[in-house]
């Protein structure tokens, strides 16, 4: 059986500029996969501008890379056309960080469900459309009653958020891209809406990329995580390991700045140089390089992937004592 997903040493930059051109690599030589088979839940972590988001849009299909593939069950998400373009989009869904931008303020959640419905051609009837929707809404724990027929200023952010979640559900996706899909909910509603994927990936095997810079929602939900910086693999594999023991100077900085229930505990205990210089463009050397305490002459030349244990990997020469992978091996590191 072929992968579900994979990517294939993407890489994607940006340019601007008509007479002298800039370009800025937002993500480079990643490569991941997920198998059809066993549906996971797969973080991929880091601060804003790391690159997570072009990350989003390229699985998506929304922008092409700028070199590497997109594989969707085997086949180039590029080349793809017709019934297999249509499949794929059904198939590949996406919620979004913003529960309030996704919605038309003239038209009620009915409309909002009803619209892939009828879109995909998935009822015969409109009494087996508004059972779909029952259906989509109570397994994200809302009840229908109390939504449908309503406009979304009706609704609460995390009612908003759960009803993005059930439309991506109607479809029975395979693929659920999720870009910091709780980063603007309320707390107390964060564990509704995990505690929502989660039954995706369980229930209905959904696997699903989870997209934060938020490492404790990561913990609470995630088989495995990769942690991005400037585009570049830092650090990745299973979950409680990178985060319990994290092995690269930008996880550390990341779990440093948790807030953790102690008030004897200091953030920012780990030294991180706060100003940055800006890195060439050809990206020679490790992106991490100008704020890292730990900083070396070799540093000047990009570090390859080093596997610390069964899985856990990180790009930086205090490991180079350890065996190096290729980064097309490192999703065989990722646990599902």
């Amino acid at each position: 059986m072929s992968d579900l997903l994979e990517l294939k040493n993407v890489t994607k930059t940006y340019s601007r500029g008509l007479l002298s051109r800039v370009s800025t690599t937002a993500l480079n030589n990643v490569s991941l996969k997920l198998e059809s088979d066993q549906p996971t839940i797969m973080t991929v972590a880091g601060e804003s501008g790391s690159g997570k988001t072009t990350m989003a849009m390229l699985l998506l299909g929304f922008i092409p890379p700028t070199s590497g593939q997109i594989l969707y069950q085997g086949k180039d998400i590029q080349s793809l056309r017709g019934e297999e373009r249509m499949m794929y989009r059904r198939e590949v869904q996406a919620v979004f960080q913003d529960p309030f931008a996704v919605f038309n303020p003239f038209y009620t959640v009915d409309h909002l469900l009803s619209v892939p419905i009828d879109r995909f051609k998935l009822a015969k009837s409109k009494s087996e459309a508004r059972d779909k929707m029952v259906e989509a809404l109570t397994a994200v724990g809302l009840r229908p009653g109390d939504v449908l027929g309503r406009f979304p200023h009706q609704l609460s952010g995390g009612q908003r958020q759960r009803i993005n979640v059930a439309r991506a559900l109607i479809l029975r996706p395979k693929l659920l891209v999720a870009d910091e899909p709780v980063s603007m909910v309320d707390a107390s509603l964060r564990a509704n809406i995990l505690e929502t994927l989660r039954g995706l990936q369980k229930n209905y095997g959904v696997s699903i990329i989870y997209i934060t810079h938020d490492l404790t929602t990561a913990y609470h939900i995630a088989n495995s995580i990769i942690v991005l910086y400037r585009g570049a693999v830092m650090e990745a594999g299973e979950v409680d390991a990178v985060i319990k023991s994290p092995q690269h100077p930008y996880t550390r900085l990341l779990i440093d700045s948790i807030p953790w229930p102690d008030i004897n505990r200091r953030w920012g205990e780990t030294e991180i140089k706060a100003k940055e210089m800006e890195i060439s463009e050809a990206g020679v050397g490790c992106r991490f390089s100008s704020r890292c305490p730990f900083v070396m002459e070799k540093c000047k030349q990009e570090p390859p992937l080093f596997q610390l244990m069964k899985h856990q990997a990180a790009s930086c020469y205090l490991h180079e004592k350890h065996p190096t992978i290729e980064p097309e091996k490192l999703s065989d590191l990722l646990p599902v």
